[in-house]
């Protein structure tokens, strides 16, 4: 899990390299943007799932 949370910081640290210094490449950004998207539904699939198969419960703060 925490790999893949890096795996998404990263991600998204590469876009905003490629929108701040090589403006002349937007589809390198669109494409970190798009893994990061990617990435982000993945994780929540794995939590959800997790959740379905008991691996994770929810408790009362």
């Amino acid at each position: 899990m925490i790999a893949l949370l890096a795996m998404i910081l990263a991600s998204l640290a590469s876009a905003l390299y490629f929108m701040m210094k090589r403006r002349d490449e937007p589809r390198k950004m669109a494409k970190a943007l798009a893994v990061r998207v990617g990435l982000s539904v993945f994780l929540f699939l794995l939590l959800m799932v997790g959740w379905m198969l008991g691996f994770w419960q929810p408790h009362a703060l």
